[in-house]
């Protein structure tokens, strides 16, 4: 029997599920002992059945990120946060540093959206539709949100740790990684 994988991006790059692409014609020795549900890399947008392995990468900025990992927390055996943004929060967790702000929320939006030299916002608006999901506080990286099973350092970690931590779980044993796929110097 096939395992079942899902795969979700949260408040990330992308990086992680382009280095899970970098396994390259590996993918089809995966394909022969596992296939994708939920995933972007097939499109299917819900859960079609439960899952042996979850795949998180990004942390949690908004109301909408902390309700997609905690589905998918409902829905994996095993959730693995892979990559710094679900591990640390990476890059985005960079805002939790403006805490002397008598509003860090709001200083951040207004650097972002009308501030900054970078940006044209003729009206000074800060996007507030209510089709856009409430932004945290601050940014949480997935195990203050979730218990999380296992984590893939790195940014992104190569497709060769991937590889190889996705094949011992697929079988049922630890990952016992090289130095080389951890190090990050």
């Amino acid at each position: 029997m096939k395992k079942k994988i899902a795969t979700v991006s949260l408040a990330g790059c992308f990086g992680c599920h382009m280095s899970l692409l970098d396994i390259d014609e590996r993918i089809l020795d995966l394909l022969k002992v596992a296939e994708f549900d939920k995933t972007p890399l097939n499109d299917l947008k819900k859960f079609t059945t439960r899952c042996d392995i979850g795949l998180v990468e990004g942390g949690c900025c908004n109301e909408e990120n902390v309700h997609t990992l905690q589905e998918f927390r409902k829905n994996c055996d095993v959730l693995v946060a892979v990559g710094a943004c679900a591990i640390m929060g990476g890059l985005p967790v960079m805002r939790n540093a403006i805490m002397n702000a008598v509003d860090p929320l709001r200083e951040c939006l207004e650097e972002a959206y009308m501030n900054s030299s970078s940006v044209y916002n003729s009206t000074n608006d800060i996007p507030n539709d209510p089709a856009l999901p409430l932004i945290l506080d601050k940014v949480y990286n997935c195990s203050e949100v979730v218990k999380i099973d296992y984590q893939i350092p790195g940014c992104p970690p190569s497709g060769d740790t991937l590889w190889q931590t996705l094949n011992a779980l697929i079988r049922g044993v630890p990952a016992d990684l090289p130095y080389e796929l951890i190090r990050y110097d």
